[in-house]
């Protein structure tokens, strides 16, 4: 079967969520591409100006664009490609997300590769592919995430966040594990722990203990917070602030 690329962005366009067919292609790993602008990683010298700026105009448009341009991997090496990109809107009507389906035509005939691309469209189009429903809710909760930092709130339930995507709170959870392969609790954890260390590099609260800072940033009990912060980074919260020796914060 022809790999389809899956590449979920924000209405700022900044990637939130890819598949593993990106990585099969791109050479990118999710780490990699979350956070970045899918033109600045993957665009080059051989990118074809008039598809930029087709792909620019639909984006800014917000209407859906098909486009044929050349792309880079991560070892430079460039590739052809088929993509189409779609904007997602909330029930407000209001712009949320954009995804885009894409297709290497480098090793494949570009009509066979034009024909996965639009059975796959389809499938997005009439909903009938499960997973992009999934792919859709998951755009939205990270979203939410993000914009309103809602794991600052050290009370926040998957309840809480089902409640405020209209949804319910078996699918969300079955949502965030298959984009994630973590339990919520593990998902919310990953952006508290994501802010700890952002606020130690910083160096804005070094004047707070490790937990107060930890707290600040949505945990809620300290053992929980150096247990997660272990697990993650591999290392102690102590032995890790050893990078900033002159922004250490009190004892924990």
């Amino acid at each position: 079967m022809q790999p389809v690329v899956i590449l979920l962005t924000d209405a700022r366009r900044k990637i939130l969520w890819v598949n593993k067919d990106f990585t099969k292609i791109t050479g990118y790993t999710y780490d990699e591409a979350v956070g970045k602008i899918p033109g600045d990683l993957l665009q080059g010298p051989l990118t074809e100006r008039e598809a930029i700026e087709l792909i620019r105009s639909g984006l800014k448009d917000m209407v859906a664009v098909k486009a044929d341009l050349t792309n880079y991997r991560k070892d430079g090496i460039p590739y052809l490609c088929k993509l189409i990109i779609h904007p997602v809107f909330s029930p407000n009507n209001e712009l949320t997300n954009f995804i885009a389906f894409e297709v290497d035509g480098t090793h494949t005939s570009l009509p066979e590769a034009e024909q996965a691309l639009v059975q796959f469209n389809d499938k997005y189009r009439s909903s009938s592919l499960k997973g992009l429903a999934e792919i859709r809710l998951f755009g939205r909760i990270k979203t939410i995430m993000e914009e309103e930092k809602l794991y600052l709130n050290p009370n926040l339930s998957l309840k809480t966040l089902a409640h405020k995507l209209d949804s319910n709170t078996k699918y969300l959870s079955q949502v965030v594990n298959q984009c994630t392969k973590q339990n919520f609790q593990q998902f919310i954890n990953s952006y508290r722990l994501a802010s700890v260390k952002e606020c130690l590099a910083q160096g804005e609260q070094a004047y707070l203990t490790l937990f107060g800072i930890a707290q600040q940033c949505g945990f809620k009990n300290k053992s929980t917070f150096f247990k997660v912060f272990k697990e993650t980074v591999g290392k102690t919260p102590k032995a890790y602030l050893e990078k900033y020796p002159e922004k250490n914060p009190g004892p924990p």
